[in-house]
């Protein structure tokens, strides 16, 4: 779907239909566009469109470069980030002339947030590399967001891990609930952490661009404002990761501890059965002269032999504090 954006009277306002793209239409958005609809677009800018998986390349060489004239900067973003499990996708942003062109196969919510925005009013917007520092100033709000989420809910995490409360089988229950939600909110930092390094290479590219091209200075003193939003996100997400980490470890050892303790039981319960059984494997045994089974007092000596070899590994293992 091809989408295009006028800059009248310093709003953004978007064009009923797709016109003339050869004039005016500072912004073209080309969400999952076919392949009639990259042609469109190449055929009116002189450009070339990038395909969905030229822009999953890692290389950086494939995601920033210069092709005739355009400044081609493709960066990895999260979206979806108000859902349990965040969701990672690429944008190709590219710079032609005054005109910016942005390639997406999602639908983060930077882009209609920031559409709202300037529709207010944004003297920005009558330029490409206006638009665009607005639209990644939004993906760092919004990115923003999604860390403080993660970090209230690492900080609600840490005193389940190491609290004491509830009956062993609450808290085994628990720490399997919290293993899996550590594992989650790890899964989102790294994911966070993936996207904030792609916006923050974006951001010096787009400043050299930004440079190369002479564009307005104002323009460069957001990109540094945002430069050092981002590079504030990647300290914070290094400190959520470690933070993460530590407790899916402690969560583990927590987890392991419980084990080690049902198999430790298991042992000094077998240790203790141990002596009694061969008490009872002893006068189990049918050979014929067994004086003890003749006499009366024969059975309850074996009853009292087998209690006793059970009680006194039982109070040794209590001094011991091993029970």
């Amino acid at each position: 779907m091809i989408t295009v954006y006028d800059a009248v009277g310093g709003k953004l306002v978007t064009r009923p239909e797709i016109g003339n793209l050869s004039t005016g239409g500072v912004w073209i958005d080309l969400l999952n566009p076919a392949e009639d609809e990259d042609k469109i677009i190449e055929q009116a800018l002189g450009i070339e469109v990038p395909t969905r998986s030229e822009m999953r390349e890692i290389e950086a060489s494939n995601r920033f470069y210069t092709e005739s004239g355009a400044y081609y900067m493709t960066s990895i973003i999260v979206h979806n980030s108000t859902q349990d499990v965040p969701l990672t996708a690429v944008i190709t942003f590219i710079l032609a002339g005054s005109r910016l062109v942005t390639v997406r196969y999602a639908e983060p919510r930077a882009f209609p947030l920031y559409v709202a925005r300037a529709a207010k009013g944004d003297p920005a917007c009558v330029s490409g590399p206006g638009i665009m520092i607005g639209l990644i100033e939004m993906l760092i709000e919004r990115e923003a967001d999604l860390i403080e989420r993660v970090q209230d809910q690492v900080e609600r995490m840490a005193p389940i891990v190491f609290g004491q409360n509830g009956s062993h089988n609450s808290r085994d229950r628990r720490l399997d609930v919290l293993l899996k939600t550590v594992g989650k909110e790890g899964d989102v930092t790294a994911r966070a952490q993936e996207s904030a390094m792609s916006i923050h290479r974006l951001l010096l590219y787009f400043a050299n661009a930004v440079r190369e091209r002479k564009d307005d200075k104002r323009i460069m003193g957001r990109i540094e404002a945002a430069n050092h939003d981002i590079t504030s996100l990647m300290e914070s997400l290094r400190f959520l990761s470690s933070r993460t980490s530590f407790l899916l470890d402690a969560t583990l050892g927590m987890i392991s501890t419980e084990q080690n303790q049902i198999i430790k039981l298991f042992s000094v319960m077998a240790v203790m059965l141990m002596p009694p059984t061969l008490v009872a494997s002893i006068y189990g045994m049918n050979f014929k002269y067994m004086p003890e089974l003749a006499e009366t007092w024969g059975y309850p000596l074996a009853l009292a032999l087998m209690f006793v070899s059970g009680l006194v590994p039982f109070v040794y293992f209590r001094k011991k504090g091993w029970l």
